[in-house]
């Protein structure tokens, strides 16, 4: 009973959190969503751009770090950024250039983090506002290269079913051999 309990409230929760107001979208399907759609300073937020006819664009914002890089197909676009350490709660414009056109949309910054936080001993231990810089800067050239359809085509697809084809039907006739060999 209590996994379902928790499969419910977990299911009610995502409903709620997909009804809410995260995403700035014209009428003609342009809009740019921010995950969390409240972030505090320091946070990473996720960005989805809808309504670009380019594969790559830049998000600007005053809330954001630096200019975000953005990137997709068919329209969509998918990037992140990171908010500003020392930014104040509000409501900020992000802009993303993309294909010659431009997508709006805004952030809404919480207030500042705690800093600090108390131990088990009273004593205050700080923690971090911003990420780590840990590397990663051997994939920079990957990140650069514009995505492309994935998946095999049809003459790959065709190659595949008969490879699979050969394969069960050796399958088939080993165990057949074995069969009457045991015997």
């Amino acid at each position: 009973m209590g996994s379902f309990r928790l499969t419910l409230c977990t299911g009610l929760l995502a409903c709620a959190a997909g009804l809410s107001p995260t995403a700035a979208r014209a009428a003609d399907g342009q809009g740019v969503t921010v995950t969390p759609a409240s972030p505090a300073p320091g946070s990473v937020v996720a960005l989805r751009v809808s309504g670009c006819s380019g594969t790559t664009g830049a998000a600007a914002s005053t809330a954001f770090v630096s200019d975000a890089p953005v990137s997709g197909y068919d329209g969509t676009l998918t990037g992140q950024s990171q908010v500003r350490s020392t930014i104040g709660a509000g409501a900020y414009d992000v802009k993303v250039t993309c294909g010659g056109q431009v997508v709006t949309g805004t952030v809404t910054v919480v207030g500042q983090p705690a800093l600090a936080q108390p131990d088990g001993s009273g004593a205050l231990q700080a923690t971090p506002v911003a990420p780590v810089h840990a590397g990663g800067g051997g994939t920079a050239p990957f990140a650069s290269v514009e995505p492309r359809s994935t998946g095999p085509d049809t003459a790959q697809a065709v190659t595949g079913l008969v490879l699979v084809g050969f394969a069960a039907a050796a399958v088939g006739l080993l165990g057949a051999r074995r069969t009457h060999g045991s015997r």
